[in-house]
């Protein structure tokens, strides 16, 4: 059973930023893909951030240089550093994996940029 539990959000202003991680219970955490996807009211969930076993990182145009996602094995957390934030970035951010095709999401947090 794969289980993915995200925290770290909250409101903040607009510039201003946040941290989130996602603890993931998954025998040898390293091997997997990790991504940060997210939804915002009457939008589609969209891919925000990846990360891939080797470190290698791919970002969506609207967060690249804003938005950071690292990983570290050893606690089996991926994080994502949103720096600069815009209203635009508010949504329920979402952790996701696949394990041998199958997707697993995590229950959300919600991030609110707004003065």
């Amino acid at each position: 059973q794969v289980q993915l539990v995200e925290s770290g959000g909250g409101l903040v202003q607009p510039g201003g930023s946040l941290r989130l991680s996602c603890a993931a219970s998954i025998s040898i955490f390293s091997i997997y893909r990790m991504d940060w996807y997210r939804q915002a009211p009457g939008k589609q969930r969209e891919l925000v951030a990846a990360i891939t076993s080797s470190g290698s990182t791919n970002y969506a145009d609207s967060v690249k240089g804003r938005f950071t996602i690292s990983r570290d094995n050893a606690k089996n957390t991926v994080y994502l550093q949103m720096i600069s934030l815009k209203p635009e970035d508010t949504a329920v951010y979402y952790c996701n994996t696949q394990v041998y095709g199958v997707n697993y999401w995590g229950q959300g947090t919600q991030v609110t940029v707004s003065s």
